[in-house]
């Protein structure tokens, strides 16, 4: 079955840098668009970053650009959020996310997959 695990979170001071990994298991990781999602405290879901199969076509929510990357390396079924310049706007719980089907998708589809999260905190 489909898991993406997640690791890398941590609390950090403002300005300093974490990256981000997800492990994925149980399906052809090179074939699916990843996204990585963020949660608040007290907000809803936020989309943070999509990344396609071939690792050629990268968006970002206009919150983090030119801060965040997002990479994968299909050898190792991993996705990576590069995560510099943190703020404290910046602490959530992050999720990776596969897209249900084949193509972009959405990325906050509920009936997406999701992986159980990793707590980002920063503060001074």
């Amino acid at each position: 079955q489909v898991q993406l695990v997640e690791s890398g979170g941590g609390l950090v001071q403002p300005g300093g840098s974490l990256r981000l990994s997800c492990a994925a298991s149980g399906f052809t990781f090179s074939s699916y668009w990843m996204y990585w999602v963020r949660q608040a405290p007290g907000k809803g879901r936020e989309w943070v970053s999509t990344i396609n199969g071939g690792a050629y076509l990268t968006y970002y929510a206009d919150s983090v650009k030119g801060r965040f990357s997002i990479s994968r390396d299909n050898a190792k079924n991993t996705v990576y959020l590069q995560m510099n310049s943190l703020k404290p706007e910046d602490t959530a719980v992050y999720y990776c996310v596969r897209s249900r089907d084949l193509g972009m998708g959405s990325p906050l589809r509920e009936d997406n997959y999701w992986g159980q999260g990793t707590q980002v905190t920063v503060s001074s």
